[in-house]
C-alpha cells in the first residue's frame, strides 16, 4: 500500500421488488445499467469468458465525470465476473489511479430482492474524498434507478 493512496470502503442496499435472479440478470448487463447510473455514457462489451465458477465480462466504459460547472469524459475498463452461486464481484479501473472493487450480492427479501453492494474506493489522495462521494452517490441512484425499473414492470 502506498500512502499516496486512500481507501475507503462503502455498503449500499436497496429493495427490488423482483426476483433475486431477475435483479442479478439485469445488474450484470452493463447496457442495462447505462441506463440507471448517472454517469455512463456509454458502454461497449470486449470480451466475455467462462470460468470454472461462472463467467466474466469485461466492458469499455465512458463516464461523464462532474467537475464543478463542467464534466470531463473518462474512458476505462470495467470487469464483472459472475459466479454461479449468484455473487458478483467487479473491478473499475480509471485514471489517474482510481480503482473500485465491488462485492454485490441478491438476496430474497420481502416478496423481492435486497441488493447489497460493498465498494472499496482506492484514488489518489487529492481525489479521494471526491472520488468516494461520486461514488457513492452514482451508486445509489443506480440501485434506486434498478428498483424503478422493477416498479414500472410490475
Amino acid at each position: 500500500m502506498s500512502w499516496w493512496i486512500a481507501r475507503s470502503t462503502h455498503t449500499l442496499s436497496q429493495h427490488v421488488p423482483a426476483e433475486p435472479d431477475d435483479v442479478r440478470e439485469f445488474y450484470v448487463d452493463l447496457d442495462n445499467i447505462r441506463l440507471v447510473h448517472p454517469l455512463i455514457v456509454s458502454v461497449q462489451v470486449l470480451s466475455r469468458g467462462e470460468t470454472p465458477d461462472g463467467y466474466d465480462q469485461t466492458y469499455r466504459v465512458v463516464d461523464r465525470i462532474p467537475l464543478g460547472p463542467i464534466s470531463m469524459r473518462i474512458t476505462y475498463r470495467a470487469r464483472l465476473l459472475t459466479r454461479a452461486d449468484g455473487a458478483v464481484a467487479t473491478e473499475a479501473d480509471q485514471w489517474p489511479a482510481v480503482r473500485l472493487r465491488g462485492a454485490v450480492s441478491f438476496e430474497p427479501a420481502d416478496g423481492g430482492t435486497l441488493l447489497v453492494e460493498r465498494i472499496t474506493v482506492a484514488a489518489p489522495r487529492p481525489l479521494a474524498a471526491t472520488t468516494a462521494r461520486q461514488a457513492v452517490q452514482a451508486h445509489a441512484t443506480m440501485l434506486a434507478g434498478i428498483a424503478r425499473h422493477f416498479e414500472s414492470r410490475g
